[in-house]
This record gives C-alpha cells, structure tokens and sequence, in this order.
C-alpha cells in the first residue's frame, strides 16, 4: 500500500467521529423539508425518513459514493399524491409514485445512449417553465385553507379562525426573517425554525394535543405501506416526474460549483439520474414520498465545507435510526394545520416562483407565436383545471400540462432563431 493512500487511510479513521456529528447536522438542515411533505400529503413522517435514508444510501451506491447530496421528500409530487390518495388511496398512489422512479431510470439510459443534450432538445425550458408554475399555483387553495385551519378541501374547520390566522401568521414571518437575515447554519433551516415557532405558538394558545405523544412507543416500525397496482394512479402521476427530473440536473450543476468537480461527467448524469430513480422507486415500495436531492443541504455543503460523500451516508443512516423512534413520529403528528399552512403559503408560492425562473431562460423568444402558444395552453389548462378522460379514465391537473407542454414542443414548429440555436448546439 502506498504511503499516500496509508495516509488517506488514517484521515478518514480519525475523522470518523467528525462525519459522524457533521451526518446528524445534514440532516438536521433537511429535516424540516423533509417531513413537510408527509405532513402535508398525510402519508407518514417516519416512513418518510427511513426512505429518505435508504434512498440516499442506494443513490451512493450507483454513483459509487462520489457526489455529496441527500436525497428526500420531493415538493413536485405534493400534488399528485394528495389527489391520488383522495382518489385512488395510499397503496395505488404509490403504484403511481413507483412508476415515476422509471421514469428516471428510463431518462438516465436514454441519456446514456444519446448523451445529455437529448434532455435539453425534449425537455427545453418551455416545457419545462410552465409546468412547475402550475404545481406550484395548483396549490395555493390548500395552503389558504390550512393556513386558516381548515382541513386542505375546507371542509371541515380543525382550528379556531383567528388563533389559525395567528400561528400561520408566526410561522410565516419566523420562516421569512430567518431566510433573510439569518447568518451562518441557522440560516439553512428558516423552514424548521418556522415550524418550530408556529408550534410554540400553537401550544399557548392550547391547540396541542399531546396524549398521543405519551401514548407512543419509544421504538416502533414505520407504518410501511405497500403498492398496489392501478393504471389509472399510474398514468396520472407518470407525466409529473417529467419536471422533478430536469429539476434534477439543475441539483447537480449546483453541487457541481459548489464541490468545484463535474459530476456531469464523473459520475454522469446518467448514473445521479439513475440513482435518484431507484431511490424514489425503492421510497414508494414501503409508502415514502419521492426523492430528490435536497438544495438546502448542498447550501450547506457550501457554508461547511464539507464535501465528503461519506457524511452524507452518516446522515441516511441517522434518517433510518431516528424513522424508528415512535416519540418522534407522534410528535411531528401534533403539529396543527395553520403551522403547515403558513409555511405552504411561502413554500407553494417558491415553487411558482422557481416555474417563471425556467421560463425566463427562453429570453426574448418567449414572447415568440410558438413558445408564447406553448406556455399559455399549459398555464390556462393547468390552472383552469381541464380533465380529459375516456371511460373511467381520466387525467388532468400536472400530468395533462405535462403531456401537453410536451406534445406542442414537438410538434410545433420551430422558428428560424430557435432553429439556428439548435444548430449551433449540434
């Protein structure tokens, strides 16, 4: 053995326990994201992070541990899954979610074979821009109602008016003055730190229901639940993957820069894409949201400096230890709605924002017949909520703006200045 791999060697054992502390810390900044979005979808937070774990540790696995990224619930399917589980139930929606994770894979092979600007020619910024808008817009009435301590419908009224208006109020400007004028860590968790000071507020005003706290077990399985087939699930939530996944390589572009490597090339976006598929197929096998690579947690990458890939596997495993704490599961299921609420109200409006963002990209050209058509059909259908069906069968929501925005790129034809770039990238 050379000297100087005896050398890396030692580092790595006497930094154990550094990686080790520096895993809990990763997670600490994605747990707030993390358990969002089972607590808005009503699957289960501990299954969320025992899949979160699992998915990070067999993402590692394909990529042969060299990227630096955790990966857990995805905000896209926020969507989806509160209408599939309304529609169709849990088992049959993740039957849909599982079919998603394909979607990736199918993308990291086609990527394979015909390199990386095959995503950039099917999946241009037109489509993609206003897709994300819609599932971020498509939201909006869900965090109102619960904001106001409503059930997601408004059916039904789980809180008090104005002690709702008032936790969500907290909630939200907790989140915003932290985003704004936090420093250091305490600035990557304005989600946490939001949601902690809505609870807060929550207990003072004695909306808190603690009895199932005491009544839970210490240790207990996460309540896994498995898929069962349903064509109509899986046609519905198929298309939303489409969006996640060129979300995707944004994620590692950004870890990319960060890290100062290129992962697009080692270990390729065919193999992160690969990895991030498998992890969200393997997440709806036991009742888990999607994954993704989470953005807070390569924010703190950047602060910490911490670019060994090795951290972040300390941080899936304490994701799969603490998924067994049954303490820890009932407490995140006291949390009143008007918190959630409240931090929707940022968080729905971001993912709109992060939509127009995309669609910026086309420059001047937006406002050209072809991509000016593209983005108003998908942005009128999207939110005005069009459903197209035959029989039983039907689709709306994101997964026809998908398929739509899709469609009209392709067969739409180009104009001469969109031609000439095509050209040129060739």
């Amino acid at each position: 053995m050379s000297e100087e791999s005896t050398s890396v060697g030692n580092q790595a054992q006497e930094g154990l326990g550094r990686q080790v502390l520096l895993g809990a810390q990763m997670l600490f900044v994605a747990f707030g994201s993390l358990v969002l979005v089972p607590l808005l979808t009503g699957l289960s937070s501990s299954v969320a992070l025992f899949t979160a774990g699992a998915g990070t540790l067999v993402f590692q696995l394909v990529t042969k541990r060299s990227v630096p990224v955790f990966l857990a619930s995805s905000f896209a399917f926020i969507a989806p899954i509160i209408y599939g589980t309304e529609q169709w139930g849990v088992p049959a929606t993740m039957s849909g979610l599982f079919a998603a994770g394909l979607v990736y894979v199918a993308l990291s092979f086609l990527v394979r074979w015909k390199g990386q600007k095959i995503i950039d020619r099917v999946l241009p910024p037109i489509v993609i821009g206003p897709v994300i808008m819609v599932i971020g817009l498509s939201l909006a009435p869900i965090a109102l109602n619960m904001a106001q301590g409503k059930t997601s419908d408004g059916a039904v009224q789980l809180v008090p008016f104005d002690q709702s208006v008032i936790i969500a109020l907290v909630s939200v400007s907790v989140t915003v003055l932290i985003t704004l004028l936090g420093k250091g860590m305490f600035k990557l968790v304005p989600i946490l730190s939001g949601i902690l000071s809505g609870y807060a507020v929550s207990v003072m005003f004695g909306v808190v229901d603690f009895s199932a706290i005491s009544a839970a077990p210490v240790v207990a399985v996460p309540p896994f639940v498995f898929p069962e087939f349903n064509l109509e699930a899986i046609l519905f939530i198929l298309p939303v993957a489409i969006a996640p996944a060129i979300e995707h390589i944004g994620d590692i572009a950004a870890i990319s820069g960060v890290a100062k490597k290129d992962f697009f090339t080692k270990p390729g976006l065919k193999n992160t894409l690969l990895g991030d598929g498998l992890a969200t197929s393997l997440a709806a096998l036991f009742g888990g949201p999607p994954n993704t690579t989470y953005s807070e947690v390569t924010g703190a990458v950047a602060l910490t400096k911490a670019f060994n890939p090795a951290i972040m596997t300390f941080a899936a495993i304490w994701a799969v230890v603490l998924s067994f704490s049954g303490t820890l599961g009932a407490v995140l299921a006291t949390i009143p709605v008007p918190v959630m609420g409240g931090i929707e109200v940022i968080l729905f409006g971001a993912i709109a924002v992060v939509g127009v963002s995309t669609l910026l990209k086309v420059g001047d050209e937006l406002t050209e017949a072809r991509n000016l058509i593209i983005a108003s059909v998908v942005l009128v259908i999207g939110i005005g909520g069009l459903e197209v069906g035959i029989g039983d069968f039907a689709i709306k929501g994101i997964g026809l703006c998908a398929i739509v925005a899709i469609l009209l790129n392709l067969i739409l034809p180009k104009q001469r200045s969109e031609e000439a770039k095509v050209e040129a990238a060739e």
